[in-house]
């Protein structure tokens, strides 16, 4: 692990490499075995599984309705409505991706780079674009299809 990493209350699991200028949020779950690249933000809500892959810059988004005040107040911490998001075994995100809040990214998926992810990817997908669309399917033993 960098040792320009802002860690805050997350789990981190045996065995994963964290670039440098990551940050990961409270209540925010990593498994084992991942690569998290640099200038990545991980928020409250996410949980990625065992052997996954975060490209550089990846953004993971938490709130559906994001907002700087209600009824004219400034927003606090408890306004908010976290929205969990997944990141299953062995998936992959490419830099740049966003990933917004309440998705499953299925479990060998590929995100291709710059995508902006707004609904569930299934397991051993390739999706790319923006928004995301299914470009082809994986071999789960890592042929292509």
């Amino acid at each position: 692990m960098h040792c320009f990493v802002n860690l805050y209350g997350c789990f981190i699991g045996d065995e994963t490499r964290i670039g440098s200028f990551v940050e990961i949020q409270k209540n925010a779950s990593i498994g084992a075995r991942c690569k998290i690249q640099s200038h990545t933000f991980v928020c409250e809500g996410v949980t990625i599984e065992d052997e996954a892959f975060i490209g550089h810059g990846v953004m993971f988004i938490n709130d559906l309705d994001p907002r700087a005040t209600t009824a004219g107040r400034p927003q606090a911490e408890s306004d908010w409505q976290v929205v969990p998001t997944r990141v299953c075994r062995g998936a992959s995100i490419g830099s740049g991706a966003v990933i917004l809040g309440g998705v499953t990214i299925g479990a060998g998926a590929l995100v291709g780079a710059g995508a902006v992810v707004t609904r569930d990817v299934a397991p051993h997908s390739v999706v790319a674009g923006v928004p995301a669309r299914l470009t082809r399917t994986r071999d789960p033993l890592g042929a292509q299809e």
